[in-house]
């Protein structure tokens, strides 16, 4: 099993990944690896990489319209009028902010998907609030990475539209063809265990009061901003709000494309004003900076899936793999999902993991009898297993921006260890335990 180049590529990967090596090149290099491994000329190889990039490129353009529409939301300012309304709703009862930066977060990738965009400016002004609440700010964290991640495990609405449509079509491009629509009546499965972390991580494991020291004056600069900021919603808001429920009402409409609902967002808050045509440039230039690594991370894991599956290794493995296996379902889906692990905090996204586990998945779950159920809930929880607690992950990189404004929330200990033990641990029991059951 070690020779086969399928194995020996995917080492290479994770390793160049563990060394800081940019995840782009670390994928291109293993895709060259796998290929002359595979007795494949380097020409050749690199023809399939570029060939199978296509695989991706829907996802790839929905990331960088959704991108130039997060731009445009927070040119509005409507994050800033978000904060000022949280700092009122909380009244100095420290739990309730957590649960409402939970929820907020969870909008963020749906009803108005920004992604991480809005963390820089709304988390920051509350940073001193938190600090008078003493307010633990790994609880914190944990809830900022539950609304990052949850909402697109489970929900087949904004960035959950993006991901349940790569694990449809990568497992359709590899041989079990599923229906997009059918994903998120698996999903749901990871969603409740991501949810129980999170109540877990709030109510109990951070509970207690933690005391920040009020070092950085930015941070009571800020705090004091936020004050200031209207209470009211201005018609710049209004608009800007009404543009992100529109783009959520095409994805969700007969016409189901979220390409077309970005596009109409930002033409309802151009035409209401919410932004100006001068701007519109910069918008797409700031939606490619937020979001185009990821689309070409996207477009290069697809080429190098394509690669994976040219090396004719799969197969092999598959054989192998069963094996040693010995037919145990309960064996392979852990083993399944701890190398989904392993794959997705190298890369750091979860994203971009599915065309490359998809390619070893979908012929081992059915050479061992999962059901396509089965099959795409190993896939799904796999993929976004190291997208909570990798140090590489916007899900991680995202709360530690905004928290650590005043030196004293650490990336990996305050931010990734919290949210692994409490997501990723509650994910892969749910995980084996529900790919065994389906």
């Amino acid at each position: 099993m070690f020779t086969n180049p399928v194995v020996l590529s995917v080492i290479v990967m994770i390793v160049l990944c563990l060394f800081k090596l940019n995840v782009i090149l670390s994928l291109i290099v293993a895709a060259i690896v796998g290929g002359v491994l595979a007795g494949i000329p380097v020409g050749d190889t690199m023809g399939t990489l570029i060939g199978g990039m296509g695989g991706n490129s829907s996802t790839a353009l929905s990331y960088i319209l959704l991108g130039a529409l997060a731009a445009s939301l927070h040119k509005t300012g409507i994050a800033e009028v978000l904060a000022k309304k949280i700092v009122e709703w909380v009244k100095g009862k420290g739990i309730i902010l957590v649960v409402v930066l939970a929820i907020v977060t969870s909008f963020s990738q749906n009803l108005i998907p920004v992604h991480i965009a809005f963390i820089p400016i709304m988390i920051p002004p509350l940073v001193a609030v938190m600090n008078k609440l003493r307010i633990d700010r790994r609880a914190v964290a944990s809830a900022l990475t539950f609304g990052l991640k949850a909402p697109y495990v489970a929900l087949p609405i904004g960035y959950g539209w993006i991901f349940h449509g790569i694990i449809s079509d990568q497992m359709t491009e590899n041989g079990m063809a599923i229906a997009q629509g059918d994903v998120w009546k698996v999903m749901w499965i990871p969603g409740v265990a991501m949810v129980i972390g999170l109540i877990i991580a709030v109510f109990f494991t951070y509970r207690k009061s933690r005391d920040y020291e009020n070092l950085d004056l930015a941070g009571e600069e800020a705090a004091a901003a936020a004050e200031e900021l209207p209470v009211k919603m201005t018609g710049k808001h209004w608009v800007a709000l009404i543009g992100a429920v529109s783009a959520l009402v095409i994805q969700l409409s007969p016409i189901g494309s979220l390409h077309i609902g970005a596009i109409v967002g930002m033409i309802i808050m151009l035409a209401g004003g919410a932004i100006k045509w001068k701007d519109i440039d910069e918008m797409i230039n700031s939606g490619i900076g937020m979001m185009g690594f990821i689309a070409f991370v996207m477009l290069v894991a697809a080429g190098y899936g394509a690669v994976i599956r040219e090396t004719g290794g799969v197969e092999s493995l598959v054989e192998a793999a069963s094996v040693i296996i010995g037919g145990s379902q309960f064996v392979a889906a852990t083993v399944l999902i701890l190398v989904g692990l392993v794959i997705t905090m190298g890369i750091g996204t979860s994203f971009g993991t599915i065309p490359i586990i998809a390619a070893i998945y979908v012929p081992l779950a059915t050479a061992i009898g999962f059901s396509p159920q089965a099959t795409i809930l190993l896939i799904g929880t796999a993929a976004a297993l190291g997208d909570a607690g990798s140090p590489a992950s916007d899900s991680t990189l995202g709360p530690t921006a905004g928290l650590n404004i005043d030196g004293q929330h650490d990336h990996i200990w305050d931010t990734c260890v919290p949210t692994f033990i409490h997501y990723n641990i509650p994910l892969i029991i749910f995980g084996v335990i529900g790919a065994v059951l389906l």
